[in-house]
């Protein structure tokens, strides 16, 4: 009777340990941070096709140009493995050189404003259309990822499954983070006088 009154208990106690929660969790970041790769070289890809398009035009500016193709240059050249998750230096790294190659492309596009007959090239056009699909992509794709991280996070950090987070170095994952925080929480300035 005692013996399976103490398997009745200790089956009760491992119900509420969230070992099982966390394999699933763990999993699901896994998944939803494959998917936030997969659009990065989704928009990496695209990348080459946008510069060609581009240095069609002759009077284009050469040194925009260097600069997407070196930023993705050093975004395609961080290797990322599903330790890179679990260690927040390759994790900012990793991000530091997406968020370099997004603003390098932005500039692209800034700068392509002024080139009339880019403009209305066709080629350029649907890239641009898919360029800005894939961030848009990217932006989703990386929301999933916040929130699955903040659901794995949760559960590191609520007891009772705090303790076998513990037990089995589950530790909290690193989250998406800006770069500048306090340079985009200043909002930016509109003048229409300007010419």
């Amino acid at each position: 009777m005692k013996r399976w009154f103490l398997i009745l208990i200790t089956a009760l106690s491992l119900t509420g340990c969230g070992y099982n929660d966390f394999q699933r969790l763990d999993e699901q970041t896994k998944s939803a941070w494959s998917e936030v790769l997969n659009q990065y070289q989704r928009r990496a890809d695209l990348v080459p096709n946008i510069v060609a398009t581009v240095k069609g035009e002759a009077a284009f500016e050469q040194d925009t140009l260097t600069k997407v193709i070196e930023a993705r240059s050093r975004a395609t050249s961080i290797q990322v493995t599903p330790e890179t998750l679990n260690d927040p230096a390759a994790f900012n790294k990793f991000q530091a050189a997406q968020g370099e190659l997004g603003s390098a492309l932005s500039r692209l596009m800034v700068v392509v404003e002024q080139y009339p007959n880019l403009k209305a090239n066709q080629a350029f056009s649907d890239l641009r259309v898919q360029l800005e699909g894939t961030e848009n992509r990217i932006t989703v794709a990386r929301n999933r990822y916040i929130q699955a991280v903040q659901e794995y996070n949760v559960l590191a950090r609520s007891f009772p499954s705090n303790l076998t987070a513990m037990v089995f170095s589950y530790s909290p994952k690193a989250n998406f983070s800006v770069q500048n925080e306090a340079g985009i929480s200043t909002p930016p300035v509109v003048d229409f006088n300007k010419k």
